[in-house]
């Protein structure tokens, strides 16, 4: 039998987390400012809850999923915060996308209440979410990531190990989030040149995907633009904040991005026309059009 989990922050990558928790037979608590986003995890057998203090007081273990470093200190320290109730015995996973600063001052907050915190950022999208087939960069002492492994088990299909430093996964994140940008802007770049040309668009999909142009997020996202599946399960505005947390990271170790710069131009233009919370893969259509 499982210990009860807690997750806070239900949108689309945290609501399918725990959706694959309550399948592998975890009891589970939810938390959203936005009560449509529990209710579907509620008929799936989750239980709903007031606050993020009221999760710590039946779960051992948490999960933060929200969007960035503002919303993690707000259920932290917001009226009913988390901080309130944490205990020696709990364990925080962070997981949102964060400068690495925010990762190791939030890790701290944690630990001086005695409970142990995972700087454990996600990638792979809702489905792979959905299926346990995440990859997690975690960050944090041996003994919270030895309390985590059910957790990690359940939830992803490679853990990497990045240090038990906190702010480590979070750095290994946006450098990676940074190279999933350039490349998608790259495709939409490249798409549209192409149908330009007059290529045909699914041909193209076919050649990137089979030759040296082949990335995953080009694939998985230029496939939802010729399906016209235009859900947002990853808004345009999150990867855009994951680009410019990128750039501030650059910056403070002296490092030119001149990719990366271009790259937050580009999304930062796509927002401007309308498309910040789309899905990201809106980027491809917004470039062929303009």
């Amino acid at each position: 039998m499982h210990d009860p989990v807690g997750v806070i922050g239900v949108g689309n990558m945290g609501g399918a987390m725990a959706a694959r928790l309550l399948e592998r037979g975890f009891p589970v608590a939810v938390r959203d400012v936005r009560a449509e986003a529990e209710t579907p995890l509620v008929a799936l057998g989750a239980r709903r809850v007031a606050s993020p203090s009221e999760i710590a007081q039946s779960c051992n273990s948490i999960l933060i999923v929200v969007v960035d470093a503002k919303q993690i200190d707000e259920v932290l320290s917001g009226a009913h915060g988390l901080l309130t109730a944490l205990r020696r015995g709990h364990l925080v996973l962070t997981q949102s996308t964060i400068a690495p600063a925010d990762a190791a001052r939030i890790a701290t907050a944690i630990g001086a209440r005695g409970a142990l915190a995972l700087d454990a950022p996600i990638s792979g999208g809702p489905e792979r979410a959905r299926t346990g087939q995440l990859s997690i960069m975690a960050a944090g002492p041996d003994a919270a990531l030895e309390c985590a492994q059910p957790l990690l088990e359940a939830l992803a299909a490679r853990v990497f190990r990045m240090g038990a430093e906190p702010g480590r996964g979070s750095t290994m994140k946006l450098v990676n989030n940074l190279l999933a940008g350039v490349y998608l802007a790259a495709g939409a770049e490249a798409f549209a040149i192409g149908r330009a040309a007059g290529l045909d668009p699914r041909t193209m999909a076919e050649v990137f995907a089979a030759s040296s142009g082949q990335s995953w997020i080009l694939a998985d996202r230029v496939a939802r633009v010729l399906a016209e599946d235009r859900m947002p399960r990853a808004q345009m505005h999150i990867l855009a904040k994951d680009l410019r947390l990128a750039e501030d990271l650059a910056r403070s170790l002296g490092k030119p991005t001149s990719l990366g710069a271009a790259t937050t131009t580009l999304f930062a233009a796509a927002m401007a026309a309308g498309f910040g919370d789309a899905d990201d893969s809106a980027l491809i259509s917004w470039a062929a059009a303009r």
